[in-house]
């Protein structure tokens, strides 16, 4: 189609020269969600000693070969606080889980299979082999050694880790900070009273919160009249912040009140493009205002967030040093699809697991881009490559699974 661009170039081009923004260190504790800017190298040994696996009898499996076999208990090593002699030939130490070794000892033996007695003494009534019950000094990693890398995002598992590994603080990535506009005199905030010919602007929080789940710092900088003075206003405020990405919603294409595109055009806009062979999402325009990025999403909240997911995320993952995935994975129709024109479509749809079987994507009946009642209701898109042919349930296609 004349004057569209293809998808995979357009987010070639909204990503290209974009740079990791500067990196900070934060509190382990509070680093959830960042990405990490260097990799980390394990600050100690885990475990730092022997310890033992489970809640038992610390002994020398040789005096064991033989059961029942008669030890005395010279001991007691517990997590926190360790036995400091040594087993000697027919000693035991009773200990328990996570709790060092003692010198001396080689094996744990399960305290189910002995019999401690009043003397003193235990009875083992089993064999054990040297090592059993024994987690070694180093078991889980090695001082030195890089455990997370770079462009990794911390989570549950990351923190806990990185913790481990003896980081009270960890350098990570800022947050990339990403203002927020929405255009139109149709909008108004919700708790307002809209007029009869107003609606409310759903999209900004719904953009503030998935900038938020990918790592940035959302900045909503409210609702913006059909001004081009009052939108270059705004603009002015965003880049003071400084943001590293400006979004607008609406007001991007060519009509008489499409003011965005001019307005920031006032504020310096390198245009890089602004139509996209795609559905929902045609108009959407990218360009740069010096080092800032902007994105001009379509008005129509589905058309709007459909794009944040395909051009805003990438990008994010950029700025925070991280690669960006392939989203997609296999899956089959669930249902018959037309055939495609010029356009990529990406069609809401749910997704049916079967044991053994790829899923299948239900294609939803109404794909209007206004309906976010129908976003709600997918937990996937059918990605339709431009002029596919007509396909019927059960074919292979490709989807990408919605946030």
């Amino acid at each position: 189609m004349a004057g569209l661009i293809p998808v995979d170039e357009a987010v070639a081009r909204v990503i290209t020269g974009a740079v990791p923004v500067a990196s900070e260190l934060v509190p382990v504790a509070e680093a959830a969600g960042r990405t990490l800017a260097e990799p980390l190298k394990a600050l100690r040994t885990q475990p730092p000693f022997d310890a033992s696996a489970m809640d038992g009898y610390a002994l020398r499996a040789a005096d064991i070969a033989t059961v029942p076999a008669v030890l005395q208990v010279v001991g007691m090593s517990a997590a926190g606080h360790h036995f400091s002699g040594t087993v000697e030939q027919g000693q035991a130490v009773r200990i328990f889980t996570g709790a060092p070794v003692p010198a001396g000892a080689d094996a744990v033996l399960l305290q189910e299979v002995t019999e401690a007695h009043d003397d003193g003494t235990v009875t083992a009534k089993q064999s054990v082999e040297p090592g059993r019950h024994i987690r070694s000094s180093g078991l889980d990693f090695r001082e030195g050694a890089v455990l997370l890398d770079a462009g990794r995002r911390l989570g549950l598992r990351e923190i806990s880790l990185a913790t481990a590994m003896g980081y009270a603080e960890v350098p990570v990535r800022r947050r990339p900070k990403v203002a927020i506009i929405a255009t139109g005199d149709e909008l108004v905030a919700a708790g307002q009273n809209p007029a009869p010919d107003q609606i409310y602007a759903a999209t900004s929080p719904g953009l503030a919160a998935f900038v938020t789940a990918l790592g940035g710092e959302a900045h909503d900088l409210g609702i913006v009249r059909d001004d081009r003075a009052a939108i270059a206003d705004v603009i002015g405020r965003a880049l003071s912040l400084p943001a590293d990405i400006v979004v607008t919603l609406g007001g991007a294409s060519v009509g008489d009140h499409d003011l965005v595109q001019n307005a920031l055009t006032d504020r310096g806009l390198a245009l890089d493009f602004w139509r996209i062979a795609m559905r929902p999402g045609k108009p959407l325009m990218f360009g740069r205002i010096e080092e800032t990025r902007v994105l001009g999403l379509p008005g129509n909240p589905v058309s709007s967030l459909v794009c944040a997911l395909l051009f805003l995320a990438p990008l994010i993952d950029v700025l925070c040093g991280r690669t960006p995935d392939d989203s997609t994975e296999s899956a089959t129709l669930g249902g018959p699809l037309k055939a495609n024109d010029e356009r990529q479509d990406y069609i809401r749809a749910r997704m049916a697991t079967r044991r053994g079987e790829l899923p299948a994507a239900i294609p939803l009946p109404v794909q209007d881009s206004s309906m976010l009642s129908v976003l709600a209701t997918a937990d996937c898109l059918i990605v339709r490559q431009p002029h596919a042919p007509a396909a019927n349930a059960g074919e292979p296609c490709r989807v990408i699974r919605l946030p």
